[in-house]
């Protein structure tokens, strides 16, 4: 009995982190016409998401190595 409680337990909290993750992740896209801090709220989409997937994990790893490299050029372009 205990065992189906924990598997339907850790099912259901990867539905609700699976939910918010995408809900988070979507108003990032949107923010990207719309006004809005859309290089904030879809790297946070993406760590929630990345608790629970393994390519959320994977392609949040390539959005850091990206921001990483953009913030170095900016610093070499200083005047």
């Amino acid at each position: 009995m205990n065992e189906v409680f924990n598997y339907t337990l850790k099912k259901v909290r990867r539905l609700i982190i699976g939910v918010v993750g995408f809900t988070i992740l979507l108003i990032g896209i949107a923010l990207l016409v719309l006004p809005g801090p859309a290089f904030i709220v879809i790297p946070v989409g993406l760590a929630l998401l990345a608790t629970e997937f393994v390519w959320a994990r994977k392609l949040l790893k390539k959005v850091k190595g990206q921001i990483g490299r953009a913030m170095k050029n900016k610093k070499n372009k200083k005047p």
